[in-house]
């Protein structure tokens, strides 16, 4: 998602999709310091944009456009939990 830079590599395939989720989630997750709420917000934007663009540059492809809408639901998911908290503990 960053390179040491900090600068965003766009995200292209469906394993950095994949993959980004997960790094996307750990960001959220992290409790170092220079990870500031600036920093998550500026990466789940650009998650989203990158996500965005592939759903509507796979649109036509019926498989490759459900793997993508799968990782948006995904998303979605991880997007409530950050607005609505966990959720009482099973």
């Amino acid at each position: 998602m960053f390179d040491p830079n900090g600068q965003w590599i766009p995200l292209e395939t469906y394993d950095d999709f994949d993959n980004g989720l997960g790094e996307l989630i750990d960001l959220w997750s992290s409790a170092d310091k220079s990870v500031t709420p600036k920093i998550k917000q500026a990466a789940l934007a650009h998650y989203k944009a990158d996500l965005e663009a592939a759903t509507l540059q796979w649109a036509d492809n019926k498989a490759k456009s459900k793997k993508y809408a799968a990782i948006a639901l995904e998303l979605a998911e991880f997007e409530d939990v950050l607005v609505n908290g966990a959720g009482p503990a099973a």
